[in-house]
């Protein structure tokens, strides 16, 4: 476990997101701070931007099999990503690919008012179960919450009929927590996978241990 901050933020999950693959950073940053990535995480780390923006963890979102990202991403960046993964843009309005899909290897938890044809690309491009739902009642799903193989830990108010859902979906225990001194937003306070992960800067002792229970780390 490692707290860190990003762009002199805590809110990291903005800036970054991680996989069992491969982990993706602004391009800003440090080469110190890549390493520390890396140790936490056990993957290799890429500085890329997605539509020319340092929000990679804001616009884009995967997992082993692939990532999604803002339909705004220009053909440049697709191409440094394709060196990395598989990648495709997200045929919506809902641009924030990072806010509104929660994913790991196996599943994906959506905003309700993704189309069909994105569910569709979200379905053949992360090789995943997909079905629409709300954390809390919030759609902006992915921002509520952080996957991986291992658990899932989201918004401390989610509903329970909403975490059957989600346990029914990932087949995973479901832990309700907060990360960054009380934030709600798990997806942009921590990056996570099966091996490790990195929270934000401000996160407590009381919150790492709620994280650690839930990512059963």
């Amino acid at each position: 476990m490692k707290l860190l901050k990003l762009n002199e933020s805590p809110y990291i999950g903005n800036f970054a997101l991680c996989t069992n693959e491969y982990i993706l950073l602004p391009s800003f940053t440090p080469d110190a701070v890549i390493c520390s990535f890396e140790e936490e995480l056990g993957v290799k780390a890429y500085r890329v931007t997605v539509q020319d923006s340092y929000l990679v963890g804001l616009l884009a979102t995967g997992n082993s099999n692939g990532l999604i990202v803002s339909p705004y991403t220009s053909r440049s960046e697709l191409d440094r990503i394709e060196k990395v993964v598989r990648v495709e843009r997200l045929p919506s309005i809902l641009s924030a690919a990072g806010n509104v899909i929660l994913a790991n290897d196996h599943a994906a938890l959506v905003h309700p008012k993704l189309s069909d044809h994105a569910i569709e690309v979200v379905e053949d491009v992360l090789d995943v179960n997909v079905e629409r739902g709300t954390i809390a009642h919030l759609k902006t799903v992915g921002a509520m919450g952080v996957a991986t193989n291992r658990g899932v830990i989201v918004n401390q108010n989610i509903t329970d009929n909403e975490i059957s859902k989600l346990s029914d979906l990932f087949k995973l225990h479901i832990g309700r927590g907060t990360a960054n001194f009380g934030s709600v937003l798990l997806g942009s306070s921590i990056i996570a996978n099966d091996q490790g992960y990195v929270a934000g800067s401000d996160t407590t002792t009381v919150e790492i241990g709620r994280i650690e229970d839930a990512l059963e780390l």
